[in-house]
This record gives structure tokens, sequence and C-alpha cells, in this order.
């Protein structure tokens, strides 16, 4: 189901749900995070100039409503531990749970009725997205970051101001200006369509999510200098094989990448699996924000069905303007209560 909605809805990385999701025999639990198992090696066409060529539309639509980290109630259970019947378990529990909560989300937001949303039907589902470590929990935050979250926390605190109080106190995302990366490749409840260009020398990915587009350079130029941050990051890529390998580091300190630093490098891997299945795993590598580096992974599902539509949303939306509107509305009804 392909929607355009025009409200600005704030969620999770990860989005919902869908209803009635079970595995196919294809999702046999075996690979990191309970999802398919490995498939052999797929060796992709070429362009014309001789890289892999991965160009086309995909999405990762049906890897929305997974969960970043291993569930706790899966205890201790490695993927390999659980068979189909298990797994179809934990999707349905999962998916009932998620319907409980979408007319809630769905009455205050103004998102609209659940089956405008872009959710998994576990054709690619997993149990949960990271992948390394391995026991599936992100790694341990360092003191110094620790440090940093506390400060924040008490500055924010000390400053009395609301999550309304101004356009600045509400995220990039609210503001549509950007979902950063990897933000705008992750599953969100709509919008999960992304368009993978190449040329000699570069590879651009252009994202339905905030309709924002990277370009990638191949070579081996420098980074810019550490002054210049951009929001997505200042990318350079090269190929191991056939997969796409991409670092990007300078984020601009807005994106607040998981509280990561000036010193956070970004790897990503595109790895074509399949005719129709590129590999995408995101690998967070920042010593003063965790105590080992730490990779999530999913599937981008070729499909031209899916191709990226207009992102009606931008800086200085009605969205912002009605949330900044209901906050002063909020205020002058306590303060009438108050009198």
């Amino acid at each position: 189901m392909r929607t355009i909605t025009f409200s600005v809805v704030a969620v999770a990385v990860i989005g919902l749900g869908g209803p009635g999701a079970t595995p196919a025999a294809a999702q046999a639990p075996g690979a990191a995070g309970g999802g398919a198992a490995a498939a052999p090696e797929w060796t992709p066409p070429r362009t014309p100039w001789g890289d892999p060529d991965l160009q086309g539309i995909y999405t990762n639509k049906d890897e929305s409503g997974i969960p970043m980290e291993k569930p706790d109630e899966l205890g201790v259970s490695a993927p390999e531990e659980l068979d189909d019947s298990e797994f179809a378990d934990i999707i349905r529990e999962r998916n009932q749970r998620t319907e409980e909560r979408a007319p809630l989300a769905g009455g205050i937001t103004g998102a609209g009725p659940t089956h405008w949303y872009e959710n998994y039907n576990a054709r690619n589902s997993r149990l949960w997205l990271v992948v390394d470590p391995p026991d599936g929990r992100i790694p341990s935050l360092t003191p110094e970051a620790e440090a940093r979250a506390a400060l924040r926390d008490a500055e924010r605190a000390a400053s009395t101001r609301g999550p309304s109080d101004s356009f600045v106190d509400r995220s990039l995302y609210d503001r549509c200006i950007s979902l950063g990366v990897p933000g705008s490749m992750t599953p969100k409840i709509y919008g999960n369509s992304y368009e993978i260009y190449q040329a000699p020398g570069f590879v651009a990915i252009r994202y339905e999510m905030v309709h924002e587009t990277r370009i990638i350079p191949l070579d081996d130029r420098p980074h810019v200098g550490a002054a210049i941050r951009q929001y997505t990051g200042d990318a350079r890529g090269r190929w191991e094989g056939n997969t796409l390998v991409v670092e990007t580091r300078n984020f601009h300190p807005a994106i607040n990448n998981r509280g990561a630093t000036a010193g956070l490098a970004l790897v990503e891997r595109f790895t074509p699996v399949a005719p129709d299945k590129l590999e995408w795993s995101v690998t967070y590598d920042d010593p003063n924000t965790w105590t080992r580096p730490w990779t999530f992974a999913m599937q981008l599902t070729k499909d031209p069905t899916q191709a990226v539509f207009e992102y009606a949303c931008h800086e200085g939306n009605y969205g912002l303007r009605n949330i900044l509107s209901a906050a002063r509305a909020e205020e002058a009804g306590a303060r009438e209560e108050g009198r």
C-alpha cells in the first residue's frame, strides 16, 4: 500500500507493524536477528563501466515494525533456536500490540487509519535488527557519553523550556528538513522508497522521506574539512567485491545520531544477495560514545512499483505551525484555569 500523508508524525526509528504477519518458509531462522537464512552468493550484473549494477527502486517497508534491539521477551534465545511456529507467534503478538496502539496514534496526530501505513508482511522480517554484537543489543555507553547525556538533560531542565516553545525545540524531522543518515533509509510508517543511481565514479541515493539525495564519490578524494558539517554527512564510497561500502563522517550536530560525537564514522554496506534483494548494514563507530562499534542490518527489496513519491513537506510547513499554535492554545487554557 503506497500513500502520501501531509501530517507530521513523530515516530520511532522503526515504525508500525502490520496485521496478521506470518513468516514464509524462506524466513526459517538462521540469520542474525531471526531473519532469512543466508542465501547463496549471487553475482549481480555490471554497469557498462564495470561496476556491480545496484541501480533501481527499492523499498524496506516490509521491515517496518521490527525493533532495533533484541526484545527482552526472548531472553537468551539465539535466532537459530526458534522454530517457524515460535517465530510466527512472536510476530503475531507484536502485530496485535501494534494494532491496539494504532487507533490512539492516528486519533491524536491525524495520521489517518492504519491502512494508510506501509507495514511489513514478514516477507523480509526478522525479529530484531542489531546483528553485532551477537546478543542483539546496542553496546553500553562510555562514561563520557553518559556524562554528556546527563548534562544535556540537566541543561534542558534548567532552561524551563517546553517541547514546543519554538520551532527550534522540534526535531529536524518535525521541521521537514532532514532525517539524516541512516534515518532517511530506516523504515517509517510511510515513505519507504529509495532509488539508487550510478555513473562512472559516483553513486546517488534518492530518498522518499524528506526527499533528499546523497551523492557518493567513489574515488580517493579526502573528506571535507572538519568545520563543514552536513545533515547527511560527507560520504565516500568504494567497492569491496560486489559490496558497495560507504563511509560517512562530518555529521551536523543537529542530526544527533543517537548521541554520537563529531568523531562518528558511519559505515554502510550494500550487498546484492539476489536479483531483487540488497542486504543493507550500518555500523556505528564512535569510541567516545559506545564501548565498541555496533551494526544493524535489514533487506532492501527492488520493486519498480514502489516509485519515489513527492514528499509534500517542507520547512515552515503547516504541521509545524499547528504544533506551535496548539502549544500556545494549551498554555492559554492553563492560564484560564489558574485564574
